[in-house]
């Protein structure tokens, strides 16, 4: 990407670091549940983080809306599972370690034994429980000033039945999610079975790629489905490298504007140089062009932080999301 705006970088950096410092001596209780709620909307544009960003750091929901509080952040995609603890979800009694882009470690067959056995539970409290601490968890959110526009729990896949599809799509439209999220399916018939039962309910089914992804990989279950819809990543379809460009970025998302439901945000190198996630504003993302255009041509949907990046030594993850959050501001005020 371009640096031709280098001095407004460095300001919004500075900030970032002053704000980092007030983070370090206010009392988290205040951020989370004060009278001061955050808004992250700037210019029109909706901006939003994905709790996956928080990944670093303890996550009970009350600790990821303090996080989301901290950060500046009035809107979210809120991942799953502290949701589904909170609720009551059974406990995995496999814990393993595992890298993401590391081969999975090997189970026993005890611990296979155990997993499908929990993957039963899971199956039976999921067709069963009560909407109630969903409605907790709204209350919560809403108290802290936090909207929901996208819902991401591990209930969408082929495996999962169409109960616990269900139960996922009632339990987000009770937290006031228009859109639930999940990886591109590879099988048709899954996005099929989804976009159906989307309709049913009337939440958008948002698919998410990853270098997979190329300006026809969502076209299939976009026709299948009017709630088949895209939650486009820019920074990966950046690091694909050719022939994928900003321009052509830019003309794919006018041309779906109307079929994503959210885009997430992220500063990655292309291909060529080394498809790294890098601090927003060092790599090939063109996070202003895109920001610009959200701003320009009204998008509706919103534009989603997602921290992938190495998180500095000495900071943590709310300061390098809030660090985002000031770059989007600088950009769209």
């Amino acid at each position: 990407m371009k640096k031709n705006y280098n001095q407004s970088r460095r300001q919004f950096l500075a900030a970032g670091s002053l704000a980092s410092l007030g983070l370090l001596f206010a009392k988290p209780a205040a951020f989370a549940f004060g009278s001061a709620k955050p808004d992250s909307k700037f210019g029109g544009v909706q901006i939003g983080c994905i709790t996956y960003s928080y990944r670093s750091m303890p996550g009970s929901i009350d600790e990821i809306i303090g996080y989301l509080t901290q950060s500046g952040i009035s809107a979210t995609e809120l991942m799953g599972d502290a949701v589904e603890e909170y609720a009551g979800k059974p406990v995995n009694p496999v814990q393993m370690r595992w890298t993401p882009g590391q081969p999975r470690p090997t189970l026993t067959d005890e611990q296979r034994a155990a997993m499908k056995k929990y993957q039963e539970d899971v199956k039976a409290w999921r067709e069963s429980v009560s909407m109630d601490k969903f409605k907790e968890v709204r209350a919560k959110l809403d108290k802290a000033g936090i909207s929901v526009y996208a819902y991401k729990p591990n209930a969408f896949g082929p495996n999962n039945s169409d109960a616990e599809v269900e139960y996922a799509l009632r339990s987000a439209k009770i937290l006031g999610a228009k859109s639930v999220t999940v990886e591109l399916p590879t099988d048709p018939k899954q996005t099929q079975r989804l976009g159906d039962l989307g309709a049913k309910h009337g939440i958008y089914f948002g698919y998410h790629a990853h270098l997979q992804v190329k300006d026809t990989a969502f076209d299939e279950a976009l026709a299948q489905s009017p709630y088949n819809s895209m939650n486009l990543d820019a920074g990966h379809y950046i690091a694909v490298g050719a022939p994928h460009t900003t321009a052509s970025l830019l003309a794919l998302i006018e041309a779906k504007k109307d079929r994503i439901t959210s885009l997430h945000i992220k500063d990655r190198t292309t291909k060529e140089n080394g498809a790294k996630n890098l601090v927003w504003g060092t790599g090939d993302t063109p996070l202003k062009e895109i920001l610009t255009a959200m701003k320009k041509n009204k998008y509706k949907f919103p534009a989603t932080i997602e921290l992938e990046y190495e998180i500095p030594a000495g900071s943590d993850a709310v300061t390098e999301v809030k660090k985002c959050v000031e770059y989007a501001k600088a950009i769209l005020v």
